[in-house]
């Protein structure tokens, strides 16, 4: 269970085809910020691009809805990733076929992430949330 985050920040992006690479600078330089490990920071950058990917392009939708992401680091040893959109289908796991050019990004954030998982928007809201956690190897500290 998540406690009070030690550092969250939040964007809301557009449903763009460059928003993938936007997320994944912006979390480069927060990961840095707060001390994320190297390693996990490039896992952390992979996975977000996942999640917001998935977002960009496979979310039923309005097209003009935003992309909320929330990046937090709830204790020093977990990295928390939520990626909302305005679809309320949830994601599931597929098997993609050896020649699909796609359809592997939640395997890969299953087998990256120490856990994920969707949920719907709480009330008042439209869509639903995509998450994963990332243990840290060794403490990150955001204060320093």
């Amino acid at each position: 269970m998540i406690t009070q985050p030690i550092d969250l920040i939040e964007w809301m992006l557009p449903r763009h085809p460059r928003t993938p690479g936007r997320a994944r600078v912006r979390l480069l330089r927060q990961a840095f910020d707060w001390q994320v490990p190297d390693e996990s920071t490039e896992i952390a950058v992979l996975l977000i691009s996942e999640l917001v990917t998935n977002a960009c392009h496979h979310a039923r939708g309005p097209r003009d809805r935003l992309i909320g992401v929330r990046v937090l680091l709830p204790t020093c040893s977990v990295l928390r990733i939520e990626v909302s959109d305005a679809s309320p289908e949830l994601p599931a796991l597929r098997q993609a076929a050896l020649d699909d050019e796609s359809g592997r990004g939640l395997e890969l954030v299953a087998a990256l992430a120490t856990s994920w998982g969707a949920h719907p928007r709480g009330e008042g809201y439209v869509g639903k949330t995509t998450w994963c956690e990332l243990d840290l190897p060794s403490p990150a500290n955001p204060h320093d």
